[in-house]
């Protein structure tokens, strides 16, 4: 059979060997040249089996920038790093924002015309800590080794396990475990990041001093527009109204009041008003339902029309498709500032993501250029920068619930006190909206005691706040500030 004849012919092939390429450079920022050694290369992840000892599963490649610096390396703060998807490797934070390289977009985060470029980045925290980007399985060279099913690695489970392994081989093989130790995750890369609070404690006993959450989902039910759940409709209403604060779509008054002061407003009338109206369902009265219309209109740029016809619950997929849909525009969801066409302007979900696609090609070539000719590591692999893993990504110890990975988190902080965490928030940010962030944690269960562990920051940007110029330099300052206080802690 041709499935049992192909599973033959992987078991032949051998397994990938680990390789590294190691390159020496040097950054200028404000006159001081920082030296730095960077390690672009894979690692084994091998899994116990009785039979034949240590049974390789997975290639894992890294990308690790280490300061050169009086300070001995094994005190050296480390931060690892990984973007989500689930699918995404890790080159958006990578060279958005952390590595002491960017790709260069114009202030605004809007894309230039191809070839693209990298530049030096002023902004990178490598003066602060050394830096490991992680390529979790089927992302950017990361493979399962030859006979070994890729889809294992595909679960929420079994993706926070192998990203723990590979962080704890290689902080035992650079002799790491001295260091203050850090997480950075984007998007599902906060979910990740949340669920390794819990596997790096409990399976390796390495406790963490920081985890910073740029863009974070931790509890699904905040994002998930399914009948019976009123929940996103309340939390994603502050970013509908910020979104067409910028696009000026707002009615009369609205458009010119301060957008913070507008925000206020906005997230009382959700929490209050919004809210007792959603739960009342059928049995609200004509008139209560006609106010809760025109205040949707009033903050949403929409029409009454349109949000009577939605039954007051207005999909952030009908949102972006409707908002600008008289000019056949569509607003992006990543980050609601971009705009792109669509062939059906009269569609209800977007075909596409106008602001994926003005930063994908952007990332994409200037990471590979970039991984060969001046890192050294040379792969014919095709380097996925998001690979279609989202659809079939399974969840499959939450059968029958909402994926919730905040416990795992708050389990987390409850065992380790010393652990503190830092969110990033964009205002523009229609995928992990800022107001439902805020209901996560505010619902998170820790001790009164804990609460200041928690630091919130906001940016006037969308999930990848960082491509704003503006938003990156208030990032880098804030990241810095947490970093130096959480290392002081230590």
């Amino acid at each position: 059979m041709p499935e049992e004849n192909q599973k033959k012919e992987d078991e032949t092939k051998p397994v990938p060997e680990e390789k590294t390429s190691v390159t020496e450079h040097s950054i200028t920022i404000d006159g001081i040249t920082l030296d730095y050694t960077v390690t672009a290369g894979t690692m084994l992840l091998k899994a116990e089996d009785v039979d034949k000892g240590e049974k390789p599963k997975a290639s894992v490649f890294y990308i690790a920038y280490t300061l050169k610096t009086d300070q001995p390396a094994a005190r050296r703060p480390l931060t690892f790093s990984f973007n989500g998807g689930p699918g995404s490797s890790s080159v958006w934070m990578h060279l958005g924002l952390l590595g002491p390289k960017r790709v260069l977009l114009d202030d605004e985060g809007m894309m230039l015309p191809p070839p693209n470029q990298l530049v030096d980045n002023e902004y990178t925290l490598l003066d602060q800590t050394d830096l490991v980007f992680i390529d979790p399985v089927s992302t950017g060279f990361s493979r399962a080794v030859p006979g070994e099913k890729p889809d294992q690695f595909h679960t929420d489970k079994t993706d926070v396990e192998s990203v723990g392994d590979f962080i704890h081989l290689y902080t035992t093989r650079n002799n790491r475990w001295g260091s203050p130790k850090f997480l950075i995750g984007e998007s599902y890369g906060t979910t990740r990041a949340a669920g390794l609070s819990g596997y790096l404690q409990e399976r390796h006993g390495l406790y963490l001093n920081g985890i910073m959450l740029v863009s974070a989902i931790l509890n699904f039910v905040t994002a998930r527009f399914n009948a019976g759940n009123d929940l996103p409709y309340l939390l994603f209403l502050p970013t509908y109204t910020a979104t067409a604060h910028y696009h000026k779509k707002l009615p009369g008054e609205q458009q010119t009041r301060p957008l913070l002061e507008l925000l206020a407003e906005v997230e009382r009338f959700a929490a209050v008003d919004y809210n007792l109206a959603l739960m009342k369902g059928a049995a609200i009265a004509p008139e209560e339902r006609e106010t809760i219309i025109s205040r949707l209109a009033a903050y949403t740029g929409l029409s009454a029309d349109y949000i009577d016809r939605t039954d007051l619950r207005i999909n952030i997929h009908r949102f972006c498709k409707e908002l600008r849909r008289d000019e056949g525009l569509t607003v992006g969801r990543i980050d609601s500032r971009y705009t792109g066409y669509d062939r059906d302007a009269a569609g209800e979900y977007p075909e596409r993501d106008p602001s994926l696609s003005a930063t994908t090609g952007a990332y994409s070539a200037t990471l590979k250029d970039y991984v060969r000719r001046e890192l050294g590591y040379e792969s014919d692999l095709p380097y996925e920068i998001l690979a279609s893993l989202y659809q079939t990504w399974k969840y499959d110890r939450w059968q029958n619930q909402y994926v919730n990975m905040a416990e795992t988190l708050r389990e987390a902080m409850v065992t380790n006190p010393y652990m503190k965490i830092f969110v990033a928030n964009g205002f523009y940010d229609l995928a992990t909206p800022y107001f439902a962030t805020e209901y996560t944690f505010n619902h998170l269960g820790i001790p009164a005691g804990l609460q200041d562990n928690i630091q919130m920051a906001y940016y006037e940007a969308g999930h990848m706040m960082y491509v704003h110029i503006p938003s990156l330099r208030k990032l880098r300052g804030d990241l810095g500030e947490f970093l130096s206080a959480a290392v002081a802690a230590a």
